[in-house]
This record gives structure tokens, sequence and C-alpha cells, in this order.
């Protein structure tokens, strides 16, 4: 039977559960959760939207003879630098080759070489254990669950619906549902649990690899709710965006490097040497420190220079069977990769920070979890494993499926029931307002990018915290962000028109943004070090001292 796709006229009131975002690990969790519970699957836009799609390289797993678990742990750690949770990732390494057969039983379909599952060399990695799809991985994981997904009369999807709040007890705290925005109304939804899978914040970043609705509102709402968040100073810049004028800062896969594909400078040598013994094979955050390091000290305008991804080292067959779609989006460029290399820069790419979560995925508040990017679970560190992503987001949702009926199933009766199930109508018009809320979420990129990018440096730190606060406290007392942080369950709300909604979600989702910036910031302040995916020019060694977290709770910071 298909899951109906609701619109805002039949949604229903109250679910068992619900899930915030659409990407591997929200809908990998709907298909782990019992079929006995009512699912509501909130997606931004169409279902399948997300970061997910976009990856190319793979999911890691040691499932070779001559790989094991204990070494794809020990490569887990060395790349986390010393901020990985041990035990955390030992249950990710442990639980990867049956999550692969997961996947495999689902239908998804990985590359297969003399009728055995292939793998490929990622950086950092010491056996080649990167299972593939050609190089749209996440297409193909993210295709096949949405199609499960489709199947499932117990998940009912609630397209381009966008979620306002986090909906707490006033006695307990506890969550117990969300508000959400969808097709010109408010509703109020209640549930016993809320599970956040919204993906990451690459949409701070002037440059970033990840999609538009990357832009951390899981993350923003359980802060406001008061959840702790971890370690948002880390965030990891992959070193080979496609970077041309007026073209989108495409990923090229780290699989290309991994094949044998040299990063080379304007006059064709291989500069990351210089920098590291791995050269373009060091981990990610090396990498990318050597080409911005060598674009400083080589090229008039190092923001806007680039270096050279070159795949004539790769048989042009390997690269036909590999990377199908990088030769198309290339050729779409106007980038022929068989007779000339690829322009690339380092752009934001994944965010090792989030939600804290323990093994289960709980959060700090009661009936909250965080799952995928959302969450801080301990695996990534410093500095993210390539291609442990996708797999953090398959083993740890499978844990989902544990979840007891006592947190779940029958306490309907504990929510608070003061919303009614009339609609109260609002004409809601903030046109006055939204040219501040635009200019806003147009210079906030721009800011993070210079000061909380590649490299850091106190005094750029602070002075853009007093940027970022400025505009928050610019926006909470325009007359539409008083009402988005003054939401209260009463009644829900019928926009007369499509005008209002629209202009909601842009200030909601430019509020999230500026918490974001704010916590990235402040936690890339407080931390006077370098480690993994935050560099301090100031601060630039690693220090045992600092061997620990980075928690924010409200406006505390701690360790």
């Amino acid at each position: 039977m298909k899951s109906p796709d609701y619109t805002s006229s039949n949604i229903p009131s109250d679910f068992d559960i619900i899930i915030v975002g659409s990407g591997s690990a929200g809908l990998y969790a709907g298909l782990c959760l019992p079929e006995k519970y009512r699912v509501g699957l909130v997606t931004k836009g169409k279902l399948g939207t997300g970061s997910s799609k976009w990856a190319q390289g793979g999911i890691a797993a040691a499932i070779a003879p001559e790989d094991s678990p204990q070494l794809h742990l020990e490569d887990t750690l060395k790349a986390g630098v010393g901020l990985c949770d041990r035990a955390a990732v030992e249950f990710l390494v442990e639980n990867a080759p049956e999550a692969i057969a997961s996947l495999l039983e689902l239908g998804v379909a990985f590359d297969r070489k003399n009728n055995k599952l292939a793998t490929t060399l990622e950086a950092a990695h010491s056996r080649s254990r990167v299972l593939h799809s050609q190089d749209t991985t996440g297409r193909a994981i993210v295709d096949i669950l949405t199609a499960r997904i489709s199947e499932r009369p117990n998940i009912q999807v609630l397209s381009y619906g966008f979620a306002l709040s986090l909906w707490q007890n006033p006695e307990t705290g506890s969550c117990q549902g969300i508000s959400l925005l969808c097709q010109n109304q408010i509703r109020w939804l209640k549930a016993n649990a809320v599970i956040l899978a919204t993906g990451g914040c690459g949409q701070i970043f002037a440059k970033t690899t990840n999609p538009s609705v990357s832009t951390g509102d899981g993350v923003a709402l359980a802060w406001r709710a008061g959840a702790a968040v971890r370690d948002l100073e880390f965030v990891q810049f992959h070193p080979t965006a496609l970077s041309q004028p007026g073209v989108p800062h495409f990923l090229i896969s780290e699989a290309v490097r991994g094949e044998g594909a040299h990063l080379v400078d304007g006059s064709g040598r291989r500069f990351a040497f210089d920098y590291h013994p791995q050269g373009e094979l060091a981990p990610r955050d090396v990498v990318s420190r050597a080409i911005f390091n060598h674009l400083e000290k080589t090229a008039p305008d190092p923001a806007t220079a680039n270096v050279y991804l070159d795949l004539r080292a790769i048989a042009p067959d390997r690269v036909r069977h590999r990377f199908p779609n990088i030769i198309q989006k290339c050729q779409q460029w106007g980038i022929d990769v068989f007779s000339q290399p690829i322009p690339v820069a380092p752009a934001a790419h994944y965010w090792m920070g989030g939600v804290a979560v323990d093994l289960m995925n709980a959060t700090s508040i009661p009936g909250l979890y965080a799952i995928g990017e959302t969450a801080s679970t301990g695996v990534h560190g410093a500095n993210r494993l390539a291609s442990n992503s996708l797999l953090e987001c398959i083993v740890f949702a499978a844990q989902l499926q544990k979840l007891e009926d006592s947190r779940v199933g029958t306490a309907h009766h504990q929510a608070d029931r003061r919303v009614g199930d009339t609609l109260t109508v609002f004409p809601g018009d903030w046109s006055g307002e939204i040219e501040q809320v635009e200019l806003v979420r147009e210079k906030l990129p721009a800011l993070m990018w210079h000061s909380a990018g590649i490299c850091r440096t106190q005094s750029v730190l602070e002075e853009a915290i007093a940027h970022v606060s400025s505009w928050r406290s610019e926006l909470a007392n325009l007359e539409i962000g008083k009402y988005i942080l003054n939401l209260s369950a009463t009644n829900n709300i019928q926009f007369e028109s499509d005008i209002a909604s629209k202009q909601l979600k842009q200030a909601a989702e430019t509020m999230n943004l500026l918490d974001i910036g704010y916590l990235i910031l402040k936690s890339a302040a407080f931390r006077t070090e370098s480690r993994g995916g935050h560099y301090r020019k100031d601060y630039p060694e690693t220090a045992a001292s600092w061997e620990v977290h980075t928690v924010v709770e409200g406006d505390r910071i701690g360790l």
C-alpha cells in the first residue's frame, strides 16, 4: 500500500513519532521504526531532499578479508584528532557490515567487481573499504529508501513543511510535538517522540557543497528549546569543489583522488606534498589548508583563485566507469576532464558538531532525538573520516527500532491539550520588514566565510560575533521576528495568502542561520587551539588540555 502524501488540509493532529528531515538518516529511521507506530515524516521540499542525495564517494565498511572493524576504528580515531568518543566509534564500525547488508536487502545497487562488492580507497583510510554506486552513491541510497517509504502505510509524508518550533510540555519540558508551517497554515502536531534529521548548515558559508535546504534548522530548534549542542566549531571544508565563476560549488568526490587524480597548481606541480607526506591523500582539513596556504602565497586574489584536479593520471575507461556524474557535470560547465584539469577550491562540506546525543540518539530533552549530521554522536570527533557520514546515518537510525513503547506508543494523554482543532485566520503581511531579513541573509554567508572559514583568529571572530549578535537583535525586534519567537500552542493558524507563509519561512530560516552562526563563532572563539576542522592562526598547535568537547546549553559554553 502506498503511503499518503498529506497536505495541510488533511494532516492528522497527532502522531506517535514525527521525523523532521528526509535525507538518508530520516528516511532510514522511518523504515526502522516498528510499523505499529503512526509516523509523520516532514520534509522541506519533495521527499528525498537533502545533502545525502548529493553524496558521491560512498559508504565505508570493513567487509574485505584484509580489513577489519579494528582497522576502521583506528583510522576513524586518528582522523578525529582525539575528540572521537571511542564507544560510539566502536558501535559504528562493528555495525557497519550489518548496515551494508540491510541496504543490499532493500535494493541498493552497489558496484561490483568479479561478482563481489567493489571498494575503493579514500583519504586517511588504511584499507580499500568504501563501497560505491558509480559516483552517485548518495542518490542510489536515497532513491531506494524513498521508494520503500512510499510503500509503508504507517508513514505519512508531510511535503513542503517547515518546523518552526518544538512543542514542549510547560511542566516537564519534554518534547511533545512541533509547530509546522505547511501550505499557508501553522499546525501544532502532537507526538510522543520527535526525531530531528535536518542535516547540516552549509548555507551559513558563502562557499558550500550543500544544497539550499542545509540551513541548520534542527540544531537551531533544539538549542532554542534548551538542548545541549556540542563541538559546533568543527566544520569540514572539502578541498575539491568545482571553482568556476557563476557555477555552483559542485563537489568533486574524494574518491577521484583515491583513484589516482593529482592535485596541482597553475604550473602543474603537485604542491600538496609540500604540506603533508601523503600529498592529496592527506586528511581533508590538511588538504584544504594546503590549498588555502598555497593560494595565499601564489595568487594575487586568494579568495577567488583556484588550483586544479587532474584526472589524466587515471585510465579513461576507469574514469568513465567510476565518475559518469562528474564527467557530465563538468561537461555542462565546459570542462572536458579527459583533456584538461578541473578548477577546484575548498568549500564548506560537513559539520562534525550538532545536538549532543547518546547511543540511542536521545538528546538532553526527553522525547527529542537527533540523527545524521544534525546529531553529535561522537563518531567524527574534530574531523570526519571520509565516507563515514552515510554510514553513521544508517547505523544510528537503526537504533530507533529499539524505542520502547513507554517512550513512544500510547502516552498521548500526557500531552498538553491546549491546542484546538479550529483554524484562526490571520492576515499576516510583513512586506515592510522582509527587505531587512533578505539583507541579513545576503550578508551572513560572506561574513562567516571570512571569519569562521578555513583559518580563524580571535579578533576576527569577536568582530563577527558582534555583527551576528546585532543582526539577531534586529530580527528579533521586527514584528515577524516577534511572531516567530512567541508562537504559542493555542489554535492552528490559517494565513490569507501564500505571501505571508513564504515571508514567515524566509524569516524563520534566516533566524535559524543567525543562531547557528552565533553558536559556531562563539565555539570557535572559545577553543584556543587548532584541531581537525578548527584551525586558529593565532593558536596553530593542538593542545592536550583541549582534548575535550565544547558544549553549549543556552548562553552557557563550557567543556
